[in-house]
Order: structure tokens, then sequence, then C-alpha cells
């Protein structure tokens, strides 16, 4: 079992950045991959970013490549996102889940690729 908390969200104008933080229970960190979702008001969740076991392979959804990064330090057991240029539509609530399963291409965006999921943390860009 893994519990996920996010924290870092807040309200912030268009063209500034947020760092997000997800701190992870338990001593199996490093055996699961991690990514961040993002739901919008009255839209499904989307893929955001994902990183492998290690940390040496991340990936991005179209929509935030080149702006976000995502990052994982396995001895304090979390995942980051850092988001710059930020946008009006980036507004949502971000979420952190984490993956046991092997063998799924670090390419899958599926949310279905996750075992564990954090309650979220609310993202408001202004314009």
């Amino acid at each position: 079992q893994v519990q996920l908390v996010e924290s870092g969200g807040g309200l912030v104008q268009a063209g500034g950045s947020l760092r997000l933080s997800c701190a992870a229970s338990g001593r199996t960190f490093s055996s699961h991959s991690m990514g961040w979702f993002r739901q919008a008001p009255g839209k499904e969740r989307e893929f955001v970013a994902r990183i492998s076991r290690s940390g040496d392979y991340t990936y991005y959804a179209d929509s935030v490549k080149g702006r976000f990064t995502i990052s994982r330090d396995n001895a304090k057991n979390t995942v980051d996102l850092q988001m710059n240029s930020l946008k009006p539509e980036d507004t949502a609530v971000y979420y952190c889940a984490a993956g046991s399963r092997l063998r799924i291409p670090i390419t899958t965006s599926a949310a279905s690729a996750y075992d564990y999921w954090g309650q979220g943390t609310q993202v408001t860009v202004s314009a």
C-alpha cells in the first residue's frame, strides 16, 4: 500500500511558476513509476507527466512539454512537478499517482497504469 499526499498548489499569475510535491509513504517507493495528472472543472482527468522508477526516463503531455519538469528523490520518497510559464488553461486539480506494474512503457499516458492516487492539490492560474 502506498499513500500519496500532494502539496504546493496555489494561485499564480500567468507566466509564473509553481512547484508541486508529492510525498509517498511506505518503503517501496522506488519500485513504483510515478505520474502527475490533472482535472479541470467539467473535464476529464488528463495525463501530465510520468517518471520511471529510477528517474532516468520521463514522458510529458504535449501541452506541458518544455514548461513542466517531473523529478523524483527515492531517498526522500518524493516526486515533484516544476511548472513554469503557467497558462490559465493549466488551472486544475493536480493529482500524484503511483504504479507498481512492470513492463509498462514510459510513454504510457493511461490512468489505468497507476494503482494509487493522492487527494489532489488545486492550481489556479489567473490571466
